[in-house]
């Protein structure tokens, strides 16, 4: 799905904004340079900060931590539903609701997404599947509508999808901010901090 040029990569700008370097050198981000536009920004996730190049500038940059889970817990079961493309518009109105991080219009090609609906139909509250790795996948855009909150939903929706993850033999992991208080939820569920990581959003400088 990625885009590949030397040392960059990147994917689809309606699939995801992340982008990788084999190395941050120059060499690599010249190779980035040319798969973004000039009115683009990608993000970057690195163990280390970097040196940014003089034709590229940092919007933000900020620390978060990566947590695994070796044996996610048991939950209340709910009916999840597996949502499809067709799912899209209901998904972006619920991100944008809870800005759990950019959903495009296809970033649900990247893995399963799983959702639970109100009696009334209506899509309260999703989660799925973004980065994966060789032994590794991780879980993104958790999130219940205000509304619905303290229901157990998310708790029920990362168990499930953490539990199919172990059940391929790969490793559950996720991103969050220190200081969310999400941090802790997942640490009651089976997930522990495996390292600090650098994310930093860049654009190209255009004057």
């Amino acid at each position: 799905m990625a885009s590949v040029v030397g040392l960059a990569r990147r994917y689809p700008s309606d699939v995801s904004p992340l982008a990788g370097l084999l190395r941050p050198t120059p060499e690599a981000f010249s190779d980035l340079r040319t798969l973004v536009n000039d009115d683009e920004s990608v993000v970057l996730f690195t163990i280390q900060t970097f040196e940014v190049p003089s034709d590229w500038r940092v919007i933000w940059t900020r620390s978060i931590e990566q947590m695994v889970c070796a044996e996610p817990a048991r939950s209340s079961t709910f009916p999840l539903l597996a949502l499809q493309t067709t799912d899209v518009p209901e998904i972006v109105a619920l991100t944008a609701a809870t800005e759990p991080g950019p959903f495009l219009p296809k970033t649900i090609q990247m893995g399963r997404y799983l959702g639970i609906r109100s009696s009334d139909g209506a899509l309260i509250a999703m989660a799925g599947e973004r980065l994966e790795l060789r032994e590794f996948t991780e879980i993104s855009a958790v999130c219940t509508h205000p509304g619905f909150r303290g229901s157990g939903y998310a708790r029920s929706l990362v168990c499930s999808l953490a539990s199919f993850t172990r059940g391929e033999g790969k490793i559950p992991f996720l991103h969050v901010k220190q200081e969310n208080g999400a941090k802790l939820f997942y640490e009651k569920i089976g997930f522990t901090v495996r390292r600090g990581i650098h994310l930093t959003v860049i654009a190209p400088r255009t004057t």
